[in-house]
């Protein structure tokens, strides 16, 4: 017998048909045991099966539970005066030299608690699970030094304990240069790699390792030698590439298998036919390029030449992208880069999954997956990408339950 049926429902299973992209299931049901789906068809092909708990959902719509895979989620303070900045014409590299944006916030988490750290990611945290989502990735990335790096890694594995999503913890070992560390480049790079990467990977809780390759962050030299280093511990890597200019990170990033290659407003042909060969996913960051009010988009039709998997997240962070909202993610996706909505619903779903490389639990509805759902009350699907501050779903449903 199964746990849970939810019946009287359209289903959307993001397994793609032919003239389907969305592997939608009219008047469809969907059968959970043990959190996890267990067959999901029309109504008429589940009605002999019994359940413990049978929820009829009124013909609304179900989709797999959306994933952020690409958040800043866990730091302390704000940069709400750098957003004042920005208005009075300042650029993101400005802002920078002159002694704010990351070294700013990695002040503020450097002086924050633990509990503090928590509370506010928490906050955060809430706001994107109300919006639908199941997963959320969380970057360290705020400490800059190896004791701190730990410090956040351990906080964003306790950040999902006990709660009613799933937390993706991902090292974030080169985002910027400490001020103090400026003349000292190559030991600060020799600890990063020589000390955090064996210390992370020794503590179990990552298998991702990210890197920030431009001109006021790291070079491609410099990220491959952390890209090896990851390898050699057996841990995935991802990449923010290509966001202000062209450094040819994402061709690095594809030659070491990488699970996605992100930003990408200047990525070139060569990059993303790499991309496609490597099966890279592009993460697209709307809200960066709309916080920052960038005027180069990333290169969607090429994406789409190319065959690359294209995902969509909201890339929280107090700095560049104060976006608490899943949906409205989706919508920019549509109305500012061009993405269809089925498109940007896959982006959240399957293509962000794989960007995690969770694509075999999470992402899709099929047999095995994890039975994370979000139960929206629309009249059609598109308007996940249509309405503007749309409140989230009716219902979410993590391994089976409401949550």
């Amino acid at each position: 017998m199964w746990d849970r049926l939810l019946v009287d429902c359209r289903v959307a299973t993001l397994i793609a048909l032919p003239g389907n992209p969305l592997g939608i299931i009219d008047n469809g049901a969907i059968g959970i045991a043990d959190g996890k789906v267990v067959r999901v068809g029309k109504r008429t092909e589940l009605a002999g099966y019994r359940a413990k708990e049978v929820t009829a959902l009124g013909g609304a719509w179900v989709t797999p539970g959306l994933v952020d895979c690409h958040t800043h989620l866990l730091f302390g303070g704000n940069r709400a005066d750098e957003h004042a900045m920005r208005r009075a014409g300042a650029t993101y590299e400005e802002i920078a030299r002159a002694g704010g944006g990351i070294a700013s916030t990695v002040a503020k988490t450097a002086a924050a608690s633990d509990e503090e750290l928590l509370a506010s990611a928490r906050g955060r945290l809430d706001a994107l699970t109300r919006g639908g989502c199941t997963t959320v990735e969380v970057k360290t990335g705020y400490g800059l030094d190896v004791d701190s790096e730990l410090r956040l890694l351990g906080l964003a594995h306790k950040l999902g304990e006990g709660a009613a999503v799933r937390i993706v913890p991902t090292l974030l070992a080169l985002h910027a240069i400490p001020a103090a560390q400026r003349d000292r480049r190559a030991h600060y790079l020799g600890d990063i790699i020589d000390k955090l990467i064996p210390a992370a990977a020794k503590t179990g809780q990552v298998w991702i390792v990210d890197a920030y390759c431009d001109t006021i962050a790291f070079t491609p030299d410099e990220v491959e030698r952390l890209f090896k280093a990851a390898a050699a511990h057996n841990l995935r890597v991802r990449l923010h590439a290509e966001q202000l200019s062209n450094q040819h990170g994402a061709a690095l990033a594809a030659q070491y298998r990488a699970l996605s290659a992100d930003h990408l407003e200047h990525l070139d042909e060569e990059g993303a036919a790499a991309m496609a060969a490597a099966g890279t996913v592009a993460v697209l960051l709307p809200g960066a390029y709309y916080a920052l009010n960038e005027e180069q988009k990333p290169p969607v039709a090429m994406l789409r030449k190319h065959q690359v998997a294209m995902a969509v997240a909201t890339d929280c962070n107090p700095g560049t992208s104060p976006l608490l909202s899943p949906t409205l993610a989706i919508n920019m996706a549509c109305t500012l880069f061009g993405l269809s909505p089925e498109e940007a619903i896959a982006g959240m779903t399957i293509y962000a999954a794989r960007a995690l490389g969770l694509d075999k639990q999470i992402g899709t509805l099929a047999p095995g997956k994890a039975a994370d759902l979000a139960v929206w009350n629309l009249d059609s699907l598109s308007e996940l990408g249509y309405w503007i501050g749309l409140s989230g779903p009716e219902r979410r449903i993590f391994g089976g339950a409401d949550a």
